[in-house]
């Protein structure tokens, strides 16, 4: 009796494994980046930024040092543990706002993945703080790192303006696109500061929704839900008289030179 011919196909696997392996490494990865911050941040305290070395981090965290190289390129990123990993949860962000959510919103809330990061650790990020406004390359670098978040919000911003906002000039994009993203993060880093300052008192996340809103407020107009949908919202303004009445109906978001030209152009229909 012949044997049944043996398939050549590889049975499907699950992917959860890797998942959970992946999951478990960058989870080791931020805790030994935190410890080696932590004994990098307690050794600038006590010696001072610039007589405190790469091997005495690593010796006081207990590892090697070509570990510490693993983790960060020089002693001042080792006070920022958490940046790379904040980035990439705050482009999660973006990447997956729903369609009818105003983008200065979902900014808004990819920042707040900022927030959220020293809010985890307030002591740690008041320590840091103080450090930071003694050693100005720890400013510089503390500076770096917050133009990476600036960047990625002015890509995404970028992509979802109203291009039929910007009839008059539409290279004025790219500047409002900036200016926007960089209100958001100034706004943040405002409430951050004085709420550092205060030695981490006070409902933080309700006064960065208030600075939001100021945000939000002066620079609403014109970006839209993004470029795909924009043909299929509802006009900025429409007009249209009926007898001796001219009716107007405007979105409050509606710039106002749009909407003098719109009850313009229905004067002109009409005489």
């Amino acid at each position: 009796m012949s044997q049944p011919a043996k398939s050549s196909r590889t049975p499907a696997t699950s992917d959860a494994p890797e998942s959970a392996a992946g999951g478990r490494a960058a989870a080791q990865r931020l805790k030994m980046r935190r410890e080696l911050a932590a004994a990098a941040m307690e050794l600038f305290a006590t010696k001072g930024y610039e007589a405190t070395t790469v091997d005495e981090i690593a010796a006081a965290a207990g590892v090697a040092r070509r570990t510490f190289f693993r983790h960060f390129r020089s002693k001042e990123e080792a006070i920022f543990p958490d940046h790379d990993d904040t980035l990439i949860r705050a482009e999660a962000v973006l990447n997956a706002a729903p369609a009818h959510e105003h983008p200065l919103d979902t900014v808004c809330r990819g920042i707040k993945e900022v927030m959220q990061m020293y809010a985890a650790r307030p002591e740690i990020s008041v320590s840091r703080y103080k450090l930071t406004r003694e050693v100005p390359t720890l400013r510089e670098a503390e500076i770096a790192s917050v133009a990476r978040y600036e960047r990625l919000f002015t890509r995404y911003l970028l992509g979802h303006f109203d291009e039929h906002a910007h009839d008059d000039d539409a290279n004025d994009d790219p500047l409002l696109a900036e200016v926007a993203a960089s209100a958001v993060v100034t706004a943040h880093n405002h409430v951050l500061r004085r709420w550092l300052r205060a030695g981490a008192q006070g409902d933080v996340e309700a006064q960065l929704d208030h600075a939001f809103s100021i945000v939000r407020k002066t620079f609403g107009t014109g970006i839209g839900a993004g470029r795909d949908t924009a043909s299929h919202q509802a006009p900025a303004s429409t007009a249209s008289v009926e007898g001796e009445v001219l009716v107007t109906v405007a979105r409050v978001d509606a710039p106002l030179h749009q909407v003098m030209r719109t009850i313009e152009q229905a004067l002109k229909e009409r005489s």
